[in-house]
């Protein structure tokens, strides 16, 4: 396994850990308030910037 592929995979695991959290804080917004809310809206931000760093290391 090259180095670039242990990266992407890492990467990807990043990805689903930030999307799969986004939906845990949706899910419980009753319990983390309005917080949550803003953890889950991060998470998001996080995990699509993970998705275009993702897509840009093909190209390079």
């Amino acid at each position: 396994m090259t180095l670039m592929a242990a990266h992407k995979i890492l990467i990807a695991v990043a990805i689903l850990f930030f999307f799969t959290y986004a939906i845990w804080e949706l899910l419980n917004v009753d319990a983390g308030g309005p917080w949550a809310l803003v953890r889950s809206g991060i998470s998001v931000l996080v995990s699509v910037g993970f998705g275009v760093y993702f897509r840009s290391l093909g190209r390079s």
